[in-house]
């Protein structure tokens, strides 16, 4: 029994290692991490407008998971018609017992 639940600890905490969800992704950390990159890579807009709206999700032991992490829902947010830039900030502690992600979406 200790081996079998030994086996799933270890397939939960790498399941997370493989997973990318953006062009850029910044240096995390097993034990904590709080990193933030861009969700786009087009650069040719610098300008990243007069408003900002942001949207999260969380995660707990990699069981539960809730929130809205979209880029509509931050643009609400920020009351943002035109959309600039995105970026998202992403917090793990302990191999992924609490996770949080955030969009920002600036713009005008």
């Amino acid at each position: 029994m200790k081996k079998y639940l030994s086996v799933v600890f270890m397939l939960m905490a790498l399941t997370g290692c493989s997973m990318t969800v953006a062009p850029f992704k910044p240096s995390t950390g097993a034990i904590y991490s709080d990193t933030k990159a861009p969700l786009s890579i087009e650069y040719n807009n610098t300008d990243l407008g007069n408003k900002v709206g942001s949207s999260t999700a969380h995660s707990f032991m990699g069981l539960f998971a809730f929130g809205d992490t979209s880029i509509q829902s931050a643009a609400k947010d920020g009351n943002i018609k035109v959309i600039k830039h995105t970026d998202y900030n992403f917090t793990n502690v302990f191999f992924g017992l609490f996770t949080k992600t955030t969009v920002y979406v600036y713009g005008d």
